[in-house]
């Protein structure tokens, strides 16, 4: 007979090997979705759970949604958390959100400003809070958790870049000819990837990023991608962060393992590996939350 642990990891691969093609646009069952009035302009937030409950706030990268946690964020508010997500400025329903409503104004997109509207984020709830960060919002994560360790109990980096500097030089198979492209180049080649279903996600889904590609700025995944190839070095500011860190990443991510097991043990978290690609949160979701819940409960001391 299985261990209540073991039992537990192996219903939730089943459930993420037979997950349903679903409509991407409704949110989960009672969730309320808001605007967020942040330093850079209103954001595009959904909400699921009792706000009085421990909060986890997870946020998706370039090109990404809140959507993305579509399924983890039933699983987690049901365990007794209120979970939010948002839009970073500039994507998706967030697209209203950008440089010119800051004072003064600004000409681009820059980290300083999703780390402002992050901190802003997180500051207006109860804290600390669980963070999460999801590809290039995991570098923003790591920049408020440096900034302010106060308002993060626990943090998740999942398929976040593992190199500082140019980090799309250690990508599989293109990295060797990152360095000859553009910011403008990288958005673009990225925008005709998910477009043309490199990936090969279900028809609701490859609707939906089609979909979403309509509203997002293309000026802010161009800064994006900038931000990307002169990312910050947190290696040693995190390593000396107290709060328990996880790395989350799909054994197919667009950088190796190697790298991302590297970055994970100069950091000091734990590393969880998914039968994925760059999207663990949508291709595994159910085993993700497992592990989601267990450094939860190591944060706050269960």
């Amino acid at each position: 007979m299985l261990d209540p642990a073991t039992e537990a990891k192996r219903l939730a691969v089943s459930r993420d090997e037979n997950l349903p093609d679903i409509d991407w646009v409704t949110p989960p069952e009672g969730a309320v979705t808001s605007l967020f009035r942040a330093p850079s302009g209103e954001l595009a937030t959904v909400s699921l759970g009792d706000p009085a409950h421990p909060r986890v706030v997870l946020v998706a990268g370039a090109t990404g949604s809140k959507e993305d946690f579509h399924f983890i964020m039933p699983v987690l508010a049901e365990a007794g958390y209120y979970v939010q997500s948002y839009d970073l400025a500039g994507q998706f329903e967030s697209h209203a959100a950008g440089p010119w409503n800051l004072s003064p104004p600004q000409p681009h997109y820059t980290l300083e400003l999703f780390v402002d509207d992050m901190v802003a984020f997180l500051s207006a709830g109860s804290t600390p809070v669980h963070l999460l960060g999801y590809s290039f919002a995991g570098v923003v994560a790591e920049a408020a958790v440096v900034a302010h360790p106060e308002l993060v109990s626990s943090l998740t980096l999942l398929g976040t870049p593992p190199d500082p500097g140019q980090s799309f030089a250690g990508v599989s198979r293109i990295g060797a000819i990152s360095r000859f492209a553009s910011p403008g180049v990288a958005a673009t080649l990225m925008r005709w990837g998910v477009v043309s279903n490199v990936l090969h996600v279900k028809p609701g889904r490859l609707a939906f990023v089609r979909d979403r590609f309509q509203l997002t700025r293309r000026d802010s995944h161009r800064d994006i991608m900038d931000i990307m190839m002169h990312a910050p070095d947190f290696e040693q500011a995190l390593a000396a962060a107290t709060l328990p860190k996880a790395v989350a990443v799909g054994e197919h991510d667009l950088w190796p393992l190697g790298r991302h097991r590297r970055f994970a043990q100069a950091i000091g978290a734990s590393i969880s590996v998914y039968r994925t690609g760059h999207s663990p949160c949508e291709d595994a979701p159910y085993e993700l939350s497992g592990d989601l819940l267990a450094l939860f409960a190591k944060a706050e001391g269960r």
